[in-house]
């Protein structure tokens, strides 16, 4: 994408996106006052009023001479400094060559920019010193008494002046902060994606209007778990650019699941990836609808490479209640507690490799919609002896109903 000419004026790759799009800003109210000063002088010295139309000419020489030291030497200090200082004196100049307030049309609304920009490309007590500036310019224009080059005005032109004076002052100043506005809230929109994409919405949500340590009980979930098989000879083969690109690859492919069941992704540890069925959303289906990404994860990974590589992976699953929330003020994310948590991760630990592992507690939940067998029993560290399932596939639909029958 091209960027504008005016962007290119004072810029520095070191810039935050604020302080570019201050510099754009500035270098457009430069740039636009300056051609309207330059025609507010040639306007005044064609109805007589010489030195008093010498005065925004020479603003619009030096606006544009101070532009261009600064597309040279960029340093935006200095040059904000040197154009706040033109916009605040110049038209306050005029108003005394013209006799004072009424004589000049309100001329010095135009120095009404300094302040405003101010508040736009510099900070806020910077923007209170030049308002405070302002106002002092102001009330000394009550003590000006009428003389000067406007004597000779047809109050027909004054009134004129009064009309472009306000008219181009406020249309300035409302397009500097619109233009500002709307590139601050396309800032806020890209931050709040991000932010969306490491938080489901509801805690975004309550963590825009809140601020209170977020934790919350679900007592029906289901976890999952899954882990690259022989991970380590893997990592140990491959250049580790390579072995991010890879991981990527795969994540982005059960990220789109994630996306199809409508669940939650928690976090990915290195080549292990979470999931959550029923938070912070509840639903009825949690462990159906887990499964079913379980086994669809099994067919994505079986059916291509990735870089090259043929991977396996284990996939543990279990369902109970949890706990889920933030907690912490710093790189926090949406997390998870509790046994059932623990319990999905050691199906997982425990598992063989292109098999999905569950407790009996998610097998009492789909047994009579997926066909499941029995592994035995397996001694499970800090449980001890517990029986488990492997999910085989989803049963038809037919097939399902039968078993609800002789189930009843």
């Amino acid at each position: 994408m091209q960027i504008p000419l005016i962007a290119q004026i004072g810029v520095d790759q070191r810039d935050s996106e604020d302080v570019a799009l201050q510099k754009m800003i500035l270098v457009g109210v430069a740039l636009s006052s300056a051609v309207a000063a330059a025609l507010w002088g040639v306007v005044y010295i064609a109805a007589g009023a010489r030195s008093a139309g010498a005065v925004p000419a020479a603003y619009s020489v030096l606006s544009l001479v101070n532009t261009m030291l600064f597309a040279a030497f960029p340093r935006f200090p200095r040059y904000r400094f040197c154009q706040l200082t033109l916009i605040l004196l110049l038209p306050w100049l005029m108003t005394i060559s013209l006799g004072g307030f009424h004589n000049s049309s309100a001329v010095i609304l135009w120095s009404t920019l300094c302040p405003l920009g101010a508040l736009v490309v510099h900070d806020l007590p910077a923007a209170s010193r030049w308002f405070a500036a302002f106002l002092v310019l102001l009330a000394s224009t009550a003590l000006v008494h009428p003389s000067g080059d406007a004597a000779s005005l047809p109050s027909s032109m004054v009134t004129f002046f009064y009309l472009l004076n306000i008219g181009c002052v406020v249309s300035l100043a409302f397009a500097m902060l619109y233009y500002f506005v709307d590139k601050k809230n396309r800032l806020q929109e890209r931050s709040e994606m991000l932010l969306l994409n490491i938080l489901p919405i509801e805690i975004f949500n309550v963590l825009k209007g809140e601020h209170r340590t977020i934790a919350d009980q679900y007592d029906k979930a289901s976890i999952l778990f899954a882990d690259v098989v022989e991970f380590t000879p893997l990592a140990k083969s491959m250049p580790p650019m390579e072995l991010v690109g890879l991981l990527d690859e795969v994540f982005m492919c059960f990220d789109l699941l994630v996306e199809k069941y409508q669940l939650e992704k928690i976090k990915t540890i290195g080549d292990c990836y979470m999931v959550v069925s029923g938070v912070p959303r509840p639903r009825a289906d949690h462990a159906h609808a887990l499964a079913r990404m379980a086994l669809d994860m099994q067919a994505c990974v079986a059916e291509r490479e990735f870089r090259g590589k043929r991977l396996t992976f284990r996939i543990g699953m279990n369902s109970g209640p949890v706990v889920a929330g933030i907690i912490g003020r710093k790189k926090f994310i949406f997390d998870l507690w509790g046994d059932a948590v623990n319990m999905a991760s050691r199906m997982e630990s425990h598992g063989k490799s292109e098999a999905i592992q569950i407790t009996n507690a998610t097998h009492d939940l789909i047994k009579h919609d997926f066909v499941c067998e029995t592994r035995g029993t397996i001694n499970v560290k800090g449980s001890g002896e517990m029986e488990v399932w492997h999910i085989l596939s989803e049963k038809q639909h037919d097939e399902s109903n039968s078993s609800r029958v002789a189930a009843e």
